[in-house]
């Protein structure tokens, strides 16, 4: 007997995958970066290139520059000693000011020094310091007088003026922190207190005899003020002495240092006995009016000659009381 079920129809079909997840937005970001990593670094290093060389390289001098423009320089005091015809011994203080937020390092340089307009005498080597406000920089040691002309006339002018103005002129390297060194100029000028013609100088006294056997017959003391910051150190000075142009004999001062402040030294005189009573009818009063202009300056042996002509350019004018410096022959 026939079977009567029905026949069994298995269905076949293909079923639909699930779609696939779309990437994220970082993934796509790192898939970007590990494939084109070397563009971006490279324009990295280009944008870098870009903004720091003209910073180091071009904003970092000129700030350095400006600032150095903006400091100022102070001396507080200026020596010399051991002079010769063509060098001295320096020392020197300069004080630094300055406003700037930084603090860089100056390397030590040559700077050429010279009167405002004037040619440079000599070049001092500036040590290393580190600026800041108020830094004191010492100078100490032996120079040459490159130019002994315009030394002659600093030194005038140092004789003559209430005020002079110097200049220090150099190149220095710069360094700031870690930043590469840097070229700067250093151009100062500073204003300097001078003798100021030796106003105030006096003839404290002056005794004058007949006994000559040092080959001088005055003895006295004169009085120097100085106002300025130098200390000269002038040797044995000799000066001229004239009643209205007619000379009366020298004085000598003799291992002659001028310092800071007042300055009451000894002197010796050579003077015409002879020649000052023939004048004593013309004053009646027996007060002469003297004039001392610098004749030489020698230390050493060695003259001079840039302090004597300072010296020679000041006229100094004391009143001579003949009644007390002659009291013992009159």
């Amino acid at each position: 007997m026939a079977s009567d079920s029905k026949p069994h129809v298995v269905e076949t079909g293909t079923v639909p995958a699930a779609a696939a997840s779309k990437p994220s937005f970082g993934s796509r970001v790192a898939a970007h970066f590990k494939r084109w990593w070397w563009v971006h670094l490279i324009i990295l290093i280009v944008v870098v290139l870009v903004v720091v060389l003209p910073v180091v390289y071009v904003g970092y001098p000129n700030i350095a520059q400006h600032d150095i423009n903006k400091s100022t320089l102070n001396i507080t005091s200026m020596a010399i000693s051991d002079p010769t015809p063509n060098s001295f011994h320096l020392q020197e203080t300069q004080v630094i000011g300055s406003s700037s937020a930084f603090k860089p390092n100056i390397y030590s340089f040559g700077a050429a020094i010279s009167l405002l307009g004037g040619a440079p005498f000599i070049t001092v080597q500036i040590p290393k310091f580190k600026a800041h406000d108020g830094v004191e920089v010492d100078v100490d040691q032996d120079v040459n007088i490159t130019d002994v002309a315009a030394f002659t006339e600093f030194s005038k002018a140092v004789m003559l003026n209430e005020e002079i103005q110097m200049n220090v002129y150099g190149k220095a390297d710069l360094k700031e922190g870690s930043l590469p060194k840097t070229k700067i100029t250093y151009n100062k000028t500073t204003t300097i207190k001078g003798l100021n013609k030796l106003k105030g100088f006096e003839l404290v006294d002056l005794t004058i005899s007949t006994s000559t056997k040092s080959g001088n017959n005055g003895k006295g003391t004169v009085y120097i003020p100085n106002p300025s910051p130098f200390t000269l150190t002038l040797g044995n000075v000799t000066l001229d002495l004239s009643v209205n142009g007619t000379a009366i004999g020298q004085s000598y001062l003799t291992d002659l240092t001028i310092r800071p402040g007042n300055n009451t030294l000894p002197m010796t005189a050579n003077v015409s006995t002879l020649t000052v009573a023939g004048m004593l009818g013309s004053y009646p009063t027996l007060m002469l009016p003297v004039d001392i202009i610098g004749n030489s300056s020698v230390y050493n042996g060695e003259e001079l000659t840039y302090f004597a002509d300072a010296l020679a350019a000041n006229t100094l004018s004391v009143e001579l009381n003949v009644t007390k410096a002659l009291g013992g022959i009159l």
